[in-house]
């Protein structure tokens, strides 16, 4: 199973609109990660060039990645986060809402089998130094052989499509504890990517978000939406009343899923307010 922990009001949206949110990377709370992968990547070449006195290798290569990094918001991807980890303490205070939300269980399995193209769920790593990553050993290898930055220009740029792709799925080691996988769309790979993109309106700010329609992807392998979700657990300084979320999923049609509910039993606390 993989576990996303969230709130009831995007609950909603998953369960009786069948939508799944895949919200900007940049906009969430660990928006620095993408930037500190390319970094890394980035620093990590110019150590080998330096090893080398590539002096003036450096300076182009610094300056694509300047200019790459100020694209960032084109590159952008987009995902919705789970963990592996079943009723686990620091997803409920992270995720939760502290605990007052709801998680919800889906097959990974079926996951997998319903993705493809520009969206597809990958296992985050947790690394701090990338020197030993496999794409600093590709950069590297493409600007040595290169005698003029210009003439390794698409294939950087192909290079660094990857890279902006795998920068989605990188956190820092301090998040290793939440064993974390992420369902990542990147719209950039395709002009013709087949989902229409959203926008939430709030009182604070416009955000952007491309919709999952979980219904129809279902349908493509002759399932329904409650095979897909395998459990739903109420948070465990919930008020939520069972009843009422039983009620609420036979009027909206999935009633099947009112025997695979649970209450955490996690010993977390409600915040002092």
């Amino acid at each position: 199973m993989l576990y996303h922990y969230t709130d009831f009001a995007a609950f909603d949206g998953i369960i009786r609109c069948a939508e799944l949110r895949l919200n900007n990377i940049l906009n969430m709370n660990d928006a620095s990660e993408m930037r500190l992968f390319m970094n890394g990547i980035c620093k990590a070449v110019i150590e080998r060039l330096k090893a080398d006195k590539e002096q003036d290798k450096i300076y182009k290569l610094e300056t694509f990645f300047q200019n790459e990094m100020e694209e960032e918001f084109h590159y952008s991807a987009y995902a919705a986060c789970f963990s592996k980890y079943r009723d686990d303490a620091a997803q409920w205070e992270r995720y939760g809402k502290f605990g007052q939300g709801v998680c919800i269980a889906f097959h990974e399995d079926i996951l997998r089998r319903m993705l493809g193209g520009s969206i597809s769920l990958q296992e985050v790593f947790y690394q701090e130094d990338m020197g030993e990553h496999h794409l600093v050993n590709e950069f590297y290898k493409l600007i040595i052989a290169s005698s003029e930055l210009a003439e390794s220009l698409p294939a950087l740029q192909n290079l660094m499509n990857d890279a902006w792709v795998q920068s989605a799925a990188f956190k820092h080691p301090s998040f290793a504890c939440e064993h974390e996988v992420r369902l990542v769309v990147s719209p950039f790979l395709s002009d013709e990517f087949p989902i229409e993109p959203k926008y939430h309106v709030s009182d604070r700010r416009i955000k952007k978000y491309y919709p999952l329609d979980l219904n129809k992807m279902c349908r493509r392998l002759n399932l329904q939406l409650s095979d897909l979700i395998g459990e739903i657990i109420i948070g465990p300084t919930s008020s939520q009343s069972l009843p009422i979320l039983q009620d609420y999923l036979a009027d909206n049609g999935l009633g099947v899923l009112s025997n695979k509910i649970s209450l955490s039993n996690c010993p977390l606390r409600r915040p002092i307010s």
